[in-house]
C-alpha cells in the first residue's frame, strides 16, 4: 500500500491504480496486521508501508497458482502471446511512472531507471513472440511406431528477485513462465517491492487472469521456505548471492524441483596494450559504474597490461571524477546512493582493506557529500590478490586496477575465482580476441564492450555463478518439460 506522503510528492504524475500498490494474491490486494517500511536510500525517507506477509500467505498464493494453472496452461499460445503483448504495451506506456517508483525505492539515476523499464519491457515483448515457438518434434523409429516429443509447462513456479534491478529481474523470469503456460508466485526484495506491485497490476490490466501471477513480500525466510519446499511448486528460480542460492538450492532438493540460479560474480575486465583506449575506458565505466556498481556482472577486477596501465588509469579517473552524484529525482545524475548502510560499510571496508594492503587511491575513496549512503566514484591502483576485493564482490563504485604483463598472466588472474558469470576484454588483435574469449571461464564475455545483457542472448554463469539461462529462446526452455509419446502402428 503506497501511502506515505513523501512517496506521493515525488511521483505526482502516477496513474491512480499505481497508488494502491500492494502484494497481490489471486487478483486481490493482500492485507496483514503488520507492515514493513520501504525507504528511499537517497533521502532516508519512508516512502511506503507494505503488508508484512509470511508462510500462510505464501501457501495461499501457491494454492491460488495451482487453481489457475489448469485454465492457464490450456490457453492457446496465441492467446498468451496477445496478453503478453498487452502487458508490454502497458509497461511502455507507464515508463515514466515505473522509472520514478524505481528511483524512489532503489536510488538509481532516473535516466538509468528509464533504461531499465525499457529493458524489462523487452523481455515481455520477446517472450510474447517465443510463446508460439515451443515446438515439438517427431523422431524416426526402427520399430513399427512413431515417437512424438511435445513440450509442456512445468507447472507452478516460485521466484525470488533482488533489489538492484527491481523491474528487469522480474520480467526476465515472469514473462517466459507465463509464455510457457506456467503460473508463478514472485517474492521481490523487501527493499524494492513497489516496482513489482506496479508490474503485477499492469499484468492484470493486460489480461493475465487472477492467480496466474501473484506477488508477495514480508518474511523472506518463511516465504522462501514455502516456495522451495512446497510439493506443488514444480520450478524455483532465484537471482541473488551465491551463498543464499546454495541454501535455496538445498531446500529445493527435498522435492527435486527444477531449479534456475542466477548468482553472484567476480567479473574481470582485461585491457590489453593494443586496446583502443577510449573504447576501453567507456566500456569499463559502463560495466563498473552502472547502477553505482551494484550489478552482478559489473567489473569487479580491472586488469590492465603494463604498457597501457598509466594512460588507462589517468583517463578513467578523469572521467569518473566528473560524475554527477545525487538523488536521481532531483536532477540529472550519473550515480546514486548505495542501497543500505550495510552496503556502504562493505564498500568502504573494501577500500580501507585495499589501502592497508598497498593500494593507492587515485580518486574518490570517501563518503560523498550528497548523503550518508553516497560513495565517491573511486579508482585504486596497486590492487593485488591479498585484498578482500580480489575475492569478494564489492557491489559499489570502486574500480581496483591490477597490473599484468602477459596474456597468460591475465587469463590466470581472471580465472582464479570460484565464480564465472561475466568477463570483459579489450583488444584490437583478432587472434587474441578468440583466444581470450574461449579461455575465460565465464558464461558471458564482452569483447570491446562493457555490456552483456540483452533479451536476445542467454544470460547466466558457470561454476558457482549459477544454473540455467535466462533470456533468448533458451529462456523459455527453463519453464518447459519434454514429454515423449510413443505411438504403435498396426502392420497391414
Amino acid at each position: 500500500m503506497v501511502g506515505e506522503e513523501g512517496f506521493l510528492t515525488v511521483t505526482t504524475s502516477l496513474r491512480p491504480n499505481f497508488l494502491n500498490g500492494a502484494p497481490l494474491i489471486d487478483g486481490e490486494a493482500a492485507r496483514a496486521k503488520e507492515t514493513f517500511e520501504v525507504i528511499n536510500p537517497a533521502t532516508d525517507e519512508v516512502i511506503a508501508n507494505i503488508p508484512f506477509l509470511g508462510a500462510a500467505e505464501a501457501e495461499a498464493s501457491v494454492a491460488s497458482n495451482l487453481r489457475a494453472y489448469t485454465d492457464w496452461r490450456a490457453t492457446s499460445a496465441h492467446e498468451r502471446a496477445n496478453i503478453l503483448r498487452n502487458w508490454f504495451a502497458l509497461i511502455t506506456d507507464a515508463r515514466e511512472d515505473l522509472a520514478k517508483i524505481m528511483t524512489a525505492e532503489q536510488g538509481k539515476p532516473l535516466g538509468e531507471a528509464r533504461g531499465e523499464v525499457d529493458y524489462a519491457a523487452s523481455f515481455v515483448q520477446w517472450f510474447a513472440e517465443e510463446a508460439r515457438r515451443a515446438y515439438g518434434e517427431i523422431i524416426p523409429s526402427h520399430q513399427d511406431r512413431r515417437i512424438l516429443v511435445i513440450r509442456q509447462p512445468v507447472g507452478v513456479v516460485g521466484a525470488i528477485t533482488p533489489w538492484n534491478f527491481p523491474a528487469a529481474m522480474i520480467t526476465r523470469k515472469v514473462a517466459p513462465a507465463l509464455a510457457a503456460g506456467c503460473t508463478i508466485t514472485l517474492k521481490p526484495s523487501e527493499l524494492t517491492p513497489l516496482t513489482a506491485f506496479a508490474l503485477a497490476q499492469l499484468a492484470l490490466e493486460a489480461g493475465v487472469p487472477a492467480g496466474v501471477f501473484n506477488v508477495i513480500a514480508g518474511d523472506a525466510p518463511a516465504i522462501g521456505s514455502v516456495l522451495t519446499g512446497h510439493p506443488d511448486v514444480a520450478k524455483f528460480t532465484f537471482t541473488g548471492s551465491t551463498a543464499v542460492g546454495k541454501t535455496l538450492t538445498g531446500q529445493c532438493a527435498s522435492t527435486l524441483k527444477r531449479v534456475s540460479m542466477e548468482l553472484g560474480g567476480n567479473a574481470p575486465l582485461i585491457v590489453f596494450d593494443d586496446a583502443d583506449l577510449d573504447q576501453a575506458v567507456e566500456g569499463a565505466i559502463t560495466s563498473k559504474f552502472r547502477n553505482t556498481g551494484q550489478t552482478c556482472v559489473c567489473a569487479n577486477r580491472i586488469l590492465v597490461q603494463s604498457g597501457m596501465h598509466d594512460r588507462f588509469v589517468e583517463a578513467l579517473a578523469a572521467k569518473i571524477s566528473n560524475f554527477r552524484v545525487g538523488n536521481g529525482l532531483e536532477g540529472v545524475t550519473e550515480q546514486g546512493p548505495l542501497i543500505t548502510s550495510a552496503a556502504y560499510d562493505k564498500v568502504d571496508g573494501h577500500v580501507r582493506d585495499a589501502v592497508e594492503h598497498g593500494a593507492k587511491i587515485i580518486t574518490g575513496g570517501e563518503r560523498h557529500e550528497a548523503g550518508p549512503l553516497f560513495y565517491q566514484p573511486t579508482v585504486l591502483t596497486g590492487a593485488n590478490d591479498a585484498m578482500r576485493l580480489a575475492e569478494e564482490e564489492t557491489f559499489g563504485p570502486v574500480a581496483p586496477i591490477f597490473k599484468f604483463k602477459t596474456e597468460t598472466e591475465a587469463l590466470s588472474l581472471a580465472n582464479s575465482t570460484r565464480t564465472g558469470l561475466a568477463a570483459y576484454a579489450f583488444t584490437q588483435d583478432v587472434d587474441r580476441f578468440w583466444r581470450v574469449a574461449e579461455s575465460l571461464e565465464t558464461g558471458m564475455v564482452g569483447l570491446n564492450s562493457g555490456l552483456v545483457s540483452t533479451e536476445t542472448a542467454p544470460f547466466g554463469g558457470i561454476k558457482e555463478s549459477g544454473l540455467g539461462r535466462e533470456g533468448s529462446h533458451h529462456g523459455l526452455d527453463e519453464f518447459l518439460e519434454m514429454k515423449s509419446i510413443h505411438v504403435g502402428l498396426r502392420t497391414v
